[in-house]
């Protein structure tokens, strides 16, 4: 039976730990691997990287510091970032990390998303989507770093991926990154309403209470977070943590 799980979600640039808001103004908070020893002891759910200039600057996954990433952790993991075809996340998947997430490269070629399911799994398969709120109601669908706009509607979306084979949609809410108010609810029952696939959303948790708030509204999902996890205090400072609702 599903479970909720609780996920720390980490931004990598240049091999370092980075966190933002709204996507703007980065942080380093550390490196990949202390953060990963860290997490192993604290016996986290899964825990998910994200390369966020891959897309942007069109590099491919760094396979020698992904593998050493595997290589220390004793949970399950997920990468994204810079991903365009379903070799590379099969090379993923071998090297260790059980699932491979996606974004841009699916909005431009949704046919990847069958690739991928076929090559790896649909259970490795996530579908990552940032999200903006519309000026005039409703939400937009961006990719590269919150830079670029597309055009198919957010809950048309979410469906086409689920038939196309994502065996999990993340929603991570541009809006809500790195401001520690809490989870936009109202996005996270639109995207339930419209999959049928594992869900996990991102962006705005800063408690727990804030992750229970988000359980009790959407139901089984996965909570994410980011700077709940490296930050402590009304000052920010970086301390790597770990906490259940």
């Amino acid at each position: 039976m599903l479970q909720s799980r609780i996920t720390p979600s980490l931004l990598m640039r240049d091999r370092g730990l980075v966190k933002t808001r709204q996507f703007k103004d980065d942080k380093y908070v550390g490196d990949p691997l202390n953060a990963v020893k860290i997490y192993n002891e604290k016996e986290v759910d899964e825990l998910v990287f994200f390369d966020i200039d891959a897309t942007v600057e069109k590099s491919t996954p760094d396979m020698n510091f992904l593998g050493t990433i595997a290589k220390e952790s004793r949970m399950p993991l997920c990468y994204g970032g810079g991903i365009s075809d379903a070799e590379q996340a099969a090379d993923i998947v071998k090297i260790g990390f059980e699932k491979v997430s996606v974004s841009a490269a699916a909005l431009v070629r949704p046919d990847l998303i069958n690739e991928m399911a076929n090559r790896i799994g649909r259970q490795s398969v996530v579908v990552t989507i940032d999200v903006k709120k519309s000026l005039l109601g409703g939400y937009s669908i961006y990719s590269h770093n919150g830079t670029r706009k597309h055009k198919p509607k957010l809950a048309d979306f979410i469906a086409e991926a689920t038939d196309r084979g994502a065996g999990e949609i993340v929603i991570n809410s541009i809006d809500r990154d790195g401001m520690m108010q809490g989870y936009d609810l109202t996005l996270a029952r639109l995207a339930r309403d419209n999959t049928t696939s594992p869900l996990t959303i991102l962006g705005g948790a800063g408690t727990s209470k804030h992750m229970a708030e988000l359980i009790e509204n959407v139901g089984i999902v996965g909570a994410a977070a980011g700077s709940m996890f490296v930050f402590k205090g009304p000052y920010r400072a970086v301390l790597i943590s770990y906490a259940r609702p």
